[in-house]
């Protein structure tokens, strides 16, 4: 028996069938730093937890010796237990990263174990929907970062599927991990989610007029509080994706060592790196990080074979093995992904504490603003 909650001001969060309470979702953050520990609490919160896809079977067994076997039974055992640990509430998306080698496969086996959700970005999923299989029903949200991949996502998907995106997430150049930007983008007006929003709502207003359909739109990247979250759904998004804030959490998946060091970072800690896979990508400084910086190789063979864009041979490590490292909390041979402001975490908190800190922020905002004092 579902529990009864009060009513409250923040808007509830609708994809496709699914509605959460709260228009939150949870980032999906590999490699095992989002699995069905955090995933599961977020959905059973009021949000939208995600499971990360990429090496999601890195507590699996056989991870060593076949990952990518692994990815796919691990995959389907994530979600079923955030789906269980969720109990019905929210929803249970993945996250699936068009780069990956194995894409259609880790479609697959999301949709046979009966995830909610696809979150899929790191490249246009162009032909994410031939690879649902007719009479699943789980919505499909691709990730942009302008208004023109917007309009040639919906353009495609309708000519060629007769579908269009049940929801698109925004990702601004805030945001932590791989980033869809130029390093030298990142600080740019025109690229900060507030303004790349406005384009993907405009850019997809044709499509909603025509078809009669609402496709709601996620802003996503440096996003931190309540009154963050209530100045975007005043733009016109339906919602927004967090990922940073959720990593400060008793029920994520890392380690305690890489919590604590979100829990430490400075201002200063903070940096862009250039990935093996081709992208700038926003981390932690650390030993791992000042050893690739001076040259130094790390193990150069390939373990997993997870991305395409990957320099492999040419690049100086395995960006696989490092994050495999740090979920684990081995930080001296990895490094930590982050968002914008890691700087601003002082404390490890329950999922259910922070929902409830966004959720009185969203409200004291609303209320602030109703009155003229915001």
């Amino acid at each position: 028996m579902k529990e009864k909650h009060a009513k409250s001001q923040i808007p509830p969060l609708k994809i496709g069938r699914f509605q959460s309470r709260y228009p939150i979702i949870q980032g999906g953050m590999g490699v095992g730093i989002s699995l069905s520990g955090l995933a599961g609490a977020v959905a059973k919160a009021g949000g939208v937890g995600v499971i990360a896809a990429v090496l999601a079977g890195i507590n699996e067994k056989n991870f060593a010796k076949n990952p990518q076997e692994a990815t796919y039974t691990g995959l389907a055992n994530e979600i079923r237990r955030a789906k269980e640990i969720a109990g019905g509430e929210g929803a249970v998306g993945v996250n699936i990263m068009v780069a990956l080698q194995d894409y259609e496969k880790i479609v697959k086996a999301s949709v046979d174990a009966g995830v909610d959700i696809i979150i899929s970005g790191a490249g246009l999923p162009l032909k994410l929907p031939a690879m649902i299989p007719d009479g699943a029903d789980t919505a499909l949200v691709p990730i942009v970062s302008s208004g023109r991949a917007a309009a040639l996502l919906c353009r495609r998907w309708k000519d060629h599927y007769d579908r269009l995106p049940d929801a698109l997430v925004v990702e601004g150049p805030k945001a932590g991990g791989h980033l869809g930007f130029k390093a030298e983008d990142l600080e740019k007006p025109e690229f900060q989610v507030e303004n790349l929003v406005m384009d993907v709502i405009q850019a997809v207003k044709p499509f909603e007029e025509k078809y009669g359909v609402k496709i709601p739109v996620i802003a996503a990247g440096g996003i931190y509080t309540g009154k963050d979250i209530y100045d975007f759904i005043k733009r016109g998004c339906a919602g927004v994706q967090m990922g940073t804030r959720f990593v400060a959490t008793h029920e994520c998946d890392a380690a305690d060592e890489f919590k604590q060091a979100y829990v430490k970072a400075t201002k200063d800690d903070v940096t862009i790196i250039k990935s093996p896979v081709g992208l700038p990508g926003r981390a932690l400084k650390g030993q791992f990080l000042e050893r690739v910086a001076r040259g130094e190789k790390q193990p150069a063979k390939c373990y997993y074979k997870c991305i395409r864009t990957c320099k492999y041979p040419d690049t100086i490590y395995c960006i696989g093995m490092a994050l495999v490292n740090a979920q684990r909390g081995n930080l001296g041979a990895g490094f930590v992904f982050c968002g914008s402001n890691v700087w601003r975490i002082d404390r490890i908190v329950s999922v259910q504490e922070l929902m409830d800190e966004l959720v009185q922020g969203y409200e004291k905002a609303a209320a602030a603003d109703s009155s003229g004092d915001a």
